[in-house]
């Protein structure tokens, strides 16, 4: 496999500078009624990178694209030259905010989008603050997901797991972790996760076949 020339070089470091300037560098973009709303200044920002994103990558793309549905996989994805194919999950997060435990993505879908060694699953996280209606980024991480230490992972209960943030205060990187150790370790993570959630879904069958038998000793009352 080629090395990567975004993930493998600081090339990653030097487009997390040019989103932080790039984005510091707008007229103010909010309005008093929609600068306290993180829904409103996630879909500003996206809205922002979607123009220039295309332009801070430079010559490392060979093909671009921000038109996704909001349900999907990225929000924004490119092509390199040596034909990787990356796809861009673009957070937000207020840093006066005490706890943020984002979603990023389905374990199974990620399982599936990595069969191809070509294929990246990007973080793209942004912290900022506020001061009156000005939007200032102050972190930025351009990273895969398997850039991001397990510790500060965890696994929800939604579909077959859903990979989470625990805290986006709290991020810890791993740029020297390798895909393959960090795959097998979500696997050896999901295997207690189940066993955890068999446990869950037995108690929940004991518990609602005792509200059955209650039901099935009361007189039926048609009607009401």
């Amino acid at each position: 496999m080629n090395k990567n020339k975004i993930f493998q070089t600081n090339r990653f470091k030097e487009i997390e500078r040019s989103i932080k300037e790039y984005i510091n560098a707008q007229s103010d973009f909010l309005s008093e009624h929609t600068i306290s709303s993180p829904r409103a200044v996630g879909d500003a920002i996206q809205s922002i990178l979607e123009r220039g994103f295309k332009d801070i990558l430079g010559e490392t793309i060979a093909d671009y694209s921000s038109d996704f549905a909001r349900r999907a996989m990225a929000d924004l994805a490119f092509t390199d030259k040596e034909g990787n194919y990356y796809v861009v999950d673009i957070k937000t997060h207020r840093l006066d905010t005490h706890f943020n435990m984002p979603n990023l993505t389905s374990v199974e879908r990620l399982s599936r989008f990595y069969e191809d060694d070509k294929n990246h699953f990007v973080i793209l996280s942004l912290a900022y603050t506020v001061e009156k209606t000005k939007v200032k980024i102050k972190k930025v991480h351009f990273i895969p997901i398997e850039f991001l230490d397990w510790d500060c992972l965890t696994l929800g209960a939604l579909g077959w797991g859903q990979i989470q943030i625990a805290n986006s205060n709290k991020i810890l990187l791993n740029e020297r972790a390798s895909r393959k150790k960090w795959m097998i370790e979500m696997c050896n993570r999901l295997f207690s996760f189940y066993d955890k959630e068999i446990i869950k879904i037995g108690n929940r069958i004991k518990y609602f076949k005792k509200v059955k038998k209650r039901w099935l000793a009361k007189k039926d009352h048609e009607g009401v």
